[in-house]
């Protein structure tokens, strides 16, 4: 039985108004606008922490408001799965925000980036707070458009170019998602999230349904055949931005297609049918030629965003194996990429934003220049590939558990070799940058010392140090939740 609080909306409100106050007064006190984002990001995560002892105990919170959007009103709600996506881009996002303020001092429109900033964190909360299948589509919605703003910010050729492609995108995934909204509740006279199954039965119909869901939210994923807008868009935003694409809003299409299998669809159903090796063909597709193409790339952001292709395609192929393990190690899998890729492309913004360099080639001897920015891409790139005592290890051992027990050794063998492919295109970047020799024309622009100033600095670290905190530390409360809600959703 679900507790009524407004604690969910509380966390989904404070953004998204102080979004537009943001960009009402910005432009008037932008010393203020600065002030506020970052307070609002931070207040995002008072509700979390009020949430966490209630959640952890097993418990649930709720409200309906049913005067809002009618016939169907908004719900907002929150199990152990919802907590998990809320928690974790609350605190990946106000890092990411105390980072931004900084880097994006002396940039034109500021309180425009700001208020896009605030309304996208607001509309990512809304998405893993969704109660049903209407508010998740509203607010994936808001997520879309707010989310084109950031692209586009800089309003370069390229980045209106890359904005077009990904609102194109946008709309053909919102477009397969209204149908999949509208088809379900046609079918099953319902759109909670409560139950575990409201589709009733497999047809011509829900096999139509489930399709419109996988190109809906994988479109926002960017899993393969899907993910064309993603390497343009993600290279081409400012690096805040593009730490919370790759980092955050690309995880909202995979939280869509895990509530889609075990909260529309149910054990039963999915486990009864051949639907979800679709999604396996797809994903396991993303995480070779997301891997292998990131090889190839000089561009130092656009590696890092093929990289995310292959990192999406890992999770996907975990809620396809439809198994605990599995399931558990992509939830895990999400929070661990989170802080691991939105760490890489901060530090790839230190590196431009100070030295001028953007490509793979000239990063030889970035890291004697600056010792903690690489070392905490170090980490961030060790995470990735899943070397332990990092992140990335625990949720790939459990990815691999899930392969094993789901009897597709296929897949535990593309995990191993994309993990390769990992260590092929971030390893030798790291060897150039501390032993590698350093350009005698190198642009040096140094404001603290050999380093960034601390406002950008100090994200960095905490998101470094992240990568394997949670790996160590006795009770991994993530973990215990991705197990817990895994083996609630009726896996075996």
């Amino acid at each position: 039985m679900a507790e009524t609080s407004l604690l969910p909306l509380v966390a989904v409100s404070t953004p998204t108004v102080s979004g537009v106050l943001v960009y009402a007064f910005g432009k008037k006190a932008l010393s203020a606008a600065r002030v506020l984002t970052v307070l609002a990001s931070a207040l995002s995560l008072v509700p979390m922490a009020l949430m966490y002892p209630i959640v952890t105990g097993g418990g649930i919170l709720e409200v309906r408001l049913p005067s809002l959007l009618p016939p169907l009103g908004l719900t907002f709600r929150v199990d152990g799965l919802g907590y998990l996506f809320s928690a974790t881009t609350s605190g990946v996002w106000c890092l990411v925000t105390v980072y931004a303020v900084s880097y994006m001092k002396g940039a034109f429109n500021q309180a425009r980036f700001f208020a896009a900033l605030l309304q996208t964190l607001g509309a990512c909360l809304g998405v893993a707070t969704a109660g049903d299948l209407f508010t998740l589509f509203v607010f994936f919605e808001v997520l879309s458009l707010a989310a084109y703003v950031l692209i586009v910010h800089d309003q370069t050729q390229e980045a209106m170019r890359a904005g077009f492609k990904y609102l194109v995108m946008s709309i053909i995934g919102s477009l397969s998602l209204f149908f999949a909204v509208v088809s379900t509740y046609d079918v099953s006279g319902t759109l909670s999230l409560e139950s575990r199954g409201s589709i009733p039965e497999k047809s011509s119909l829900t096999l139509a349904i489930f399709i419109a869901f996988m190109v809906g939210f994988g479109m926002k994923a960017g899993v393969f055949p899907l993910h064309v807008w993603l390497p343009d868009a993600h290279p081409i935003a400012p690096a805040p931005a593009s730490a919370l694409l790759s980092g955050i809003m690309i995880k909202a299409g995979a939280y869509g297609i895990i509530r889609v299998f075990y909260n529309v669809y149910g054990v039963e159903l999915i486990t009864a049918s051949k639907w979800p090796s679709l999604l396996m063909g797809a994903s396991g597709a993303s995480m070779v030629l997301g891997s292998a193409v990131a090889i190839l790339q000089n561009d130092l952001k656009r590696r890092l965003a093929y990289s995310s292709i292959g990192q999406m395609g890992y999770i996907l192929a975990g809620v396809s194996l439809a198994n605990s393990h599995a399931l558990a190690g992509s939830i895990f899998h999400v929070f661990g990429h989170a802080l691991a890729k939105s760490c890489l492309f901060l530090c790839a913004g230190l590196v431009a934003s100070m030295t001028g360099v953007k490509d793979v080639e000239a990063m030889a001897g970035v890291g004697r220049r600056m010792p903690v920015t690489m070392m905490a891409f170090t980490a961030a790139a060790l995470s990735m590939i899943g070397i332990p005592p990092f992140n990335g290890f625990v949720s790939k051992w459990w990815l691999s558990l899930g392969a094993v027990r789901a009897g597709v050794p296929i897949m535990l063998g593309l995990y191993l070799a994309c993990s390769m492919m990992a260590c092929i295109y971030t390893l030798p970047l790291v060897v150039s940058a501390f032993f590698g020799p350093e350009p005698k024309d190198r642009r040096v622009e140094h404001t603290c010392g050999f380093e960034a100033p601390l406002g950008m600095l100090v994200p960095v670290m905490v998101l470094a140090m992240g990568t394997v905190l949670f790996s160590i530390v006795p009770g991994n409360f993530v973990l215990v939740l991705s197990n817990v809600w895994a083996e609630g959703a009726g896996l075996r």
